[in-house]
């Protein structure tokens, strides 16, 4: 696989340089065709990479000492975006020194600057940020918005839809991709006029390559019987964090429960191989990086408080949506409405 090389901020993240780097080698030893940029304290970097001596062939340093802080809003980071590993980062994509960048920093800074460096695809109104989450199925479920768009109509919302059907064919292999809105109910009069009005321009469409069924509710989207869900980055980011905390309330719940007694720990013992499973299964780092779709790049978004094996999954997920051309593909769809569109609208002037 030759794919351009990936730009890596390393001072993002709770811990930084040492496990960005650790995270990018270890993505590394697994395709031995990586290269990367990595954007961040010369010093550090190098300091990191003496651990992995097999990276330094397959990196180049690009020094910069100045950081995005966690809490920093995104219109002052977008004043130090020349400046800061993050921006510095982002802007490699920009130039095409970096097919793709990679950031465990803060959520809304990283839109901001991706946002403004990048640009938006045409016919593509807003980015919306993405990620995989576990299901009782065959294949992960993708959620967009989960945060980058608080509000979204109707137009919006159907562009997310082409947005994570692109990215699903690509994780998933599927065709079409089985689409739903997020809602309070399935039937057809529930929810918002937004919503409404989405589904019904996602079921008239023809030619797009995904199937859409109408509302999904919250508690059916890990289940296995959707793989796009697609909302306002408001409620998804609600629906993303209650999830989240209902996985660590189960494990923490079985964590307490098998240690409260002789019996219990015995228990434990003889379960533990389903156990290690489902905490596998659970794990956010196995399926961390999140993407912003809708851009004229491919950025990233890892969890600041990945390990390793998340970053590594973060930096997989890029190579990944590079290799497939992601951006070529949700181009195509767009394309493919616009004809859809244009189909209807001779077909109800040829009816009058």
């Amino acid at each position: 696989m030759s794919l351009p090389r990936i730009a890596v901020d390393a001072m993002g993240g709770d811990e930084g340089v040492r496990v960005m780097v650790e995270g990018a080698a270890l993505a590394r030893r697994r395709h031995d065709q990586f290269k990367f940029l990595l954007v961040g304290d010369e010093t550090r970097i190098k300091a990191a990479l003496d651990t992995h001596p097999g990276m330094r062939d397959a990196s180049e340093i690009l020094h910069c000492d100045d950081v995005v802080g966690g809490d920093e809003k995104p219109t002052q980071a977008l004043r130090r975006a020349r400046t800061t590993s993050m921006g510095l980062a982002v802007n490699a994509v920009k130039a095409g020194d970096a097919g793709a960048a990679v950031s465990a920093g803060n959520t809304g800074a990283l839109m901001a600057m991706s946002k403004l460096a990048l640009r938006t695809l045409p016919g593509i109104d807003r980015p919306a940020l993405a990620a995989l989450m576990p299901t009782l199925g065959d294949n992960d479920v993708i959620m967009l918005d989960l945060g980058a768009n608080t509000e979204a109509d109707a137009r919006n919302l159907v562009q997310f839809a082409i947005m994570g059907a692109a990215y699903s064919r690509i994780v998933t292999g599927l065709a079409e991709p089985r689409v739903r809105l997020l809602n309070i109910g399935t039937e057809e009069t529930k929810g918002t006029d937004a919503l409404r009005d989405a589904a019904a321009q996602l079921q008239a469409a023809t030619g797009l390559a995904l199937s859409f069924d109408g509302f999904v509710e919250s508690d059916k989207i890990n289940r296995g019987e959707v793989d796009v869900v697609v909302t306002d980055g408001f409620s998804g980011n609600i629906a993303l964090k209650a999830i989240e905390g209902a996985a660590r309330f189960v494990t923490d719940l079985l964590r307490s429960a098998f240690t409260s007694s002789l019996r219990s720990k015995i228990g434990f013992l003889v379960s533990r191989p389903a156990t290690e499973l489902l905490k596998h299964h659970l794990d956010p780092n196995n399926h961390n990086g999140a993407v912003f779709l809708g851009l004229n790049g491919v950025v990233v978004k890892s969890h600041g408080s990945a390990n390793a094996a998340g970053v590594a999954n973060a930096v997989a997920v890029a190579a990944r949506l590079l290799e497939d051309d992601l951006t070529h593909r949700i181009s195509a769809d767009l394309a493919a409405l616009g004809e859809a569109r244009l189909r209807t609208g001779q077909a109800t002037g040829d009816a009058k």
